[in-house]
């Protein structure tokens, strides 16, 4: 089963959101924001030019999570961005 754009969004939340919530994320995590991200880039799918730029951003954060040491301290360091980007991803997926 394919996951659209919409079934993307939300996963992408739910992850990101999790891992604020719990201050701490897996490796696989970081590797499943990586494909999600890469997914949605890949279909073309969205229009909103704020979630395109950001998508890079998100990007980047699952492949530096994947090799912190301290995933606690890399979602702290990160945590105003990641409440950026959930807020942005909630918007989108409403439309």
């Amino acid at each position: 089963m394919t996951l659209t754009v919409n079934d993307q969004l939300t996963l992408l939340h739910d992850i990101l959101s999790e891992q604020t919530e719990d201050c701490c994320g897996e490796i696989a995590e970081y590797q499943q924001i990586k494909r999600l991200v890469q997914s949605m880039m890949a279909q073309n799918n969205i229009t909103d030019n704020q979630l395109l730029q950001l998508l890079p951003e998100i990007y980047n954060y699952g492949r530096q999570g994947e090799i912190a040491q301290h995933s606690p301290e890399h979602i702290t360091t990160n945590k105003e961005n990641i409440e950026q980007w959930m807020s942005v991803i909630t918007q989108v997926n409403l439309h």
